[in-house]
């Protein structure tokens, strides 16, 4: 599980409260809140 402000490397993460996906394409990008619901939890 990753949460906003944490950098868990590239890859595509997905909202645990709603199912937004959310797309890193760099290893130094933060999560950031869900687009869809401010969700701050992620599942890879």
């Amino acid at each position: 599980m990753s949460k906003t402000g944490e950098k868990p490397g590239k890859g595509v993460y997905v909202c645990i409260k709603c199912g937004e996906k959310v797309r890193l394409d760099d290893n130094s990008d933060r999560l950031p809140p869900c687009p869809k619901c401010h969700g701050t939890e992620y599942k890879p």
